[in-house]
């Protein structure tokens, strides 16, 4: 019978086993693998189609055009489901079983918060395409070190390269998304009384919150903050306290399957509300998920500047039509980040250590089908302007006009 040092050398054993099957996987690997995480299952299945259609045509333009360093990369599916204790246990799949050299995803910022301390441990580059809680690279354990006073050039190199962070955005941050939903709402709709609504998720609260925050710095305290439930499709209750508090701009923080039937409600009620969401509900999935065309026209939601739109990747966008598949939301984010993964690796000859892509990546920057990207040492874009957008009445989205 084993004794608990014994249990504990062998577990201490097996954890340095998969750490260096990792490394030789990566290392003797005939592909280059990137593991492709999010929610391929479930109510968020279609924003995971999104990261996973992006990621597999940059996968295979990629390798058609010669691949990298003479290698080809490979594409690996890694399902979260928007689940946080799921998205640990698949963290730790891609790092130790698929021997990933980096990652785009997660979704959900509630998923990608506890992933990440996975790839963190293990030096894996992560690239998020949709995430947006200032979390997700707010890393407590993450202090920039002082090299300035270290003279041998070996170790300052080595100190350096501990002030990047392995985790990094392929988009913007809810601190700056919720300023732009209030400044909207304040200045432009001039809503008068404003009711404010999440999901109680990481993602879905933290964008109600910085909404909240600002629109007190404008001067105003919505006449209801609430929380619903995910999963939940009577909202009826909540709405009639709406209209009851007499909101004339309702806005949610929150994804499309509860964004549909809450929209659905508050007009079936008589509730004529301007409705204004973020990038949860950037998908046509919000369409199906309120019933239809009708209910969701005049909804407003805060995203990205259309990448679409862009010079940069008008082949890819046309590759995709071609297909009968419309880019919309977060492929050509997922894109791009597949993009700048390759890059980092064409550009250091390196894929095992995620701090040296990350620091090519904060030297270097990236040309992406969403033109040149830039970030910070902790990871976040150095650039990422949102703008408006309605949904009209055959179920598409368009920008407003003006950007925030």
């Amino acid at each position: 019978m084993f004794s608990v040092r014994n249990r504990f050398t062998l577990g201490m054993t097996l954890v340095a086993a998969l750490g260096l099957q990792s490394q030789l996987l990566r290392a003797a690997g005939k592909d280059i693998v990137i593991g492709v995480a999010g929610p391929h299952t479930g109510a968020n299945a279609p924003f995971g189609l999104q990261l996973w259609k992006g990621a597999e045509a940059a996968v295979k333009d990629i390798n058609d055009a010669g691949g990298i360093n003479g290698k080809k990369l490979r594409a690996v599916k890694a399902d979260d489901a928007c689940i946080p204790a799921q998205a640990k246990s698949v963290a730790n799949k891609l790092v130790n079983t698929e021997g990933v050299s980096a990652v785009v995803g997660h979704f959900c910022s509630s998923s990608t918060i506890p992933a990440a301390s996975v790839y963190r441990e293990n030096n894996v580059l992560m690239i998020t395409p949709a995430s947006t809680n200032p979390r997700v690279t707010e890393d407590a354990a993450f202090k920039p070190r002082d090299c300035s006073g270290i003279t041998d050039a070996g170790k300052k190199a080595k100190c350096e390269l501990q002030n990047h962070s392995v985790i990094m955005r392929m988009c913007g941050r809810d601190d700056q998304q919720g300023v732009e939903a209030a400044e909207f709402v304040h200045k432009v709709l001039k809503a008068k009384k404003v009711a404010i609504v999440h999901d109680k998720d990481t993602y879905g609260q933290g964008l109600a919150d910085a909404m909240k925050a600002h629109l007190k710095t404008l001067g105003q305290q919505p006449v209801i903050y609430e929380g619903l439930t995910r999963g939940e499709k009577d909202f009826n209750a909540l709405v009639t306290k709406i209209k009851a508090a007499q909101a004339d701009a309702v806005y949610f923080g929150g994804l499309h399957a509860e964004a549909g039937p809450l929209i659905r409600q508050m007009r079936e009620q008589g509730l004529k509300a301007a409705f204004i969401s973020g990038d949860g509900i950037v998908s046509e999935e919000f369409v199906s998920s309120a019933g239809g065309e009708k209910f969701v026209s005049g909804a407003y939601m805060t995203f990205g500047a259309d990448p679409r739109k862009l010079p940069n990747g008008k082949k890819v966008v046309d590759s995709f039509r071609k297909t009968g598949y419309e880019p919309e939301g977060y492929t050509l984010y997922s894109y791009a980040a597949v993009q700048a993964i390759a890059a980092a690796i064409k550009g250091t000859g390196e894929t095992r250590d995620g701090r040296k892509l990350s620091k090519w990546l904060f030297d270097n920057g990236a040309d992406t089908v969403m033109g040149k990207q830039n970030w910070t040492q902790k990871g976040d874009l150095q650039k990422s302007g949102y703008v408006m957008y309605v949904w009209d009445t055959k179920g598409k989205y368009a920008e407003v006009g003006n950007k925030l």
